[in-house]
């Protein structure tokens, strides 16, 4: 079927093709063979593809790419498959409430003396007993949801290797620049060589995808430890991003300007599970300024 870029966002792959790759999120239990734990918020990753697809589309990248970038966008949390939820949330939220960084490059800031990759494993030499007094039993399962923050770039390279095979039966043509957007999030030093148009799609990933985490209520309720979810939060967050150098004007312009027109209104009504109320689609559409 052919697809054209419309308002609200595109989702550019058939429902068919979507349907086998959210299946790649799920994941074989480890203490119970023959059980599988089906992928965490597949929503999320459709609802951050489609605006991912919209951003791309604006900001000038032809259909093809924006069609293969929509797949790598749809695929961003792989490194996650096999999410624990229960488990996955009581170690980051423990940490969140402790002031603990939860990701590689803000981990290294404060840990400079860390071997670069090895986060996961200084992590645990310095906090198991800690999260052991809290509950918490440092098992092999463990230590992979603590990989799915702290070493998500070797937790999404061993996914990837295994359904590569899977994608290519599919149809899918996978280039090397997919995996690289996919990580930017984590280790945008990764990118410090990409070609400029890899690297605003790399950007546009960060940006929507965040921009849909903050206004995501079951991952707020799961392992933000938030209580709502607010447009301003969330666009500060994103400024924060800006002005650390990850995401640029051309990119946040965009996106806010996208929001402002209306053309993510659903995607955020389905992630927030309720509709705005009239002040704030008044503060919405005031935003751009």
């Amino acid at each position: 079927m052919k697809r054209t870029a419309h308002a609200h966002a595109p989702l550019l792959v058939s429902r068919a093709l979507l349907s086998r790759l959210m299946r790649l999120y799920d994941y074989p239990h480890p203490a119970h063979p023959g059980r599988v734990i089906r992928g965490y918020d597949r929503p999320h990753a459709v609802r951050t593809a489609r605006m991912c697809a919209a951003v791309a589309t604006a900001l000038g990248h032809g259909a093809e790419r924006v069609h293969q970038y929509q797949v790598a966008c749809l695929l961003h949390d792989l490194g996650r498959a096999g999410l624990d939820r229960r488990l996955f949330g009581k170690i980051w939220s423990w940490a969140k409430e402790h002031g603990i960084p939860t990701r590689p490059r803000e981990w290294r800031a404060i840990h400079p003396e860390t071997v670069y990759g090895r986060e996961t494993e200084t992590f645990l030499r310095q906090y198991r007993s800690e999260l052991e007094a809290h509950g918490i039993a440092i098992t092999p399962w463990a230590k992979e949801q603590i990989e799915m923050r702290l070493g998500y770039s070797r937790r999404l390279a061993r996914r990837l290797r295994m359904v590569r095979p899977v994608i290519r039966a599919m149809g899918v043509t996978w280039a090397p620049w997919m995996q690289q957007v996919m990580l930017y999030y984590y280790y945008p030093e990764k990118l410090a060589s990409a070609k400029p148009w890899v690297k605003q799609l790399a950007e546009i990933l960060v940006a929507c995808e965040q921009f849909e985490a903050y206004s995501n209520q079951r991952r707020g309720r799961d392992y933000y430890v938030r209580k709502t979810e607010t447009l301003i939060d969330a666009f500060a967050y994103l400024e924060t991003l800006q002005q650390e150098g990850v995401l640029s004007g051309g990119v946040m312009g965009t996106l806010r300007r996208l929001t402002v027109q209306g053309e993510f209104d659903a995607i955020l009504e389905e992630a927030r599970g309720r509709a705005f109320t009239r002040e704030e689609r008044r503060v919405l559409r005031a935003m751009e300024s």
